[in-house]
């Protein structure tokens, strides 16, 4: 897992540098040549090469995402909370910002 976040930061790097040199080929050749069109695409094939590979390590189990909390069941309240299926919340309830006593 080490390794894939090191490759990931890695080529974030490179694709900062490869934006960082069009701007400066941008400036210099004033649209002459086609050193900037290069950079960019330099840049955006990196992008694509580092979603790919995150695409990757997440399908296979190297990374783990986060869960996604619309899709959990009422079961993960917490030990001891009342579950009271279909019940109104009471006026201060969850959402609300205010604190239960």
């Amino acid at each position: 897992m080490l390794l894939v976040k090191f490759i990931v930061l890695l080529l974030l790097g490179f694709i900062v540098i490869s934006l960082f040199s069009g701007l400066y080929f941008l400036v210099k050749d004033k649209g002459q040549t086609n050193r900037t069109a290069n950079a960019l695409s330099v840049r955006i094939g990196l992008s694509i090469v580092v979603i790919v590979i995150i695409m990757i390590a997440g399908v296979t189990g190297v990374i783990e995402t986060n869960p996604n909390p619309s899709f959990q069941q009422g079961g993960d309240r917490g030990a001891g909370a009342p579950q009271n299926e279909g019940a109104a919340e009471p006026e201060g309830g969850a959402g609300s910002g205010r604190r239960r006593e």
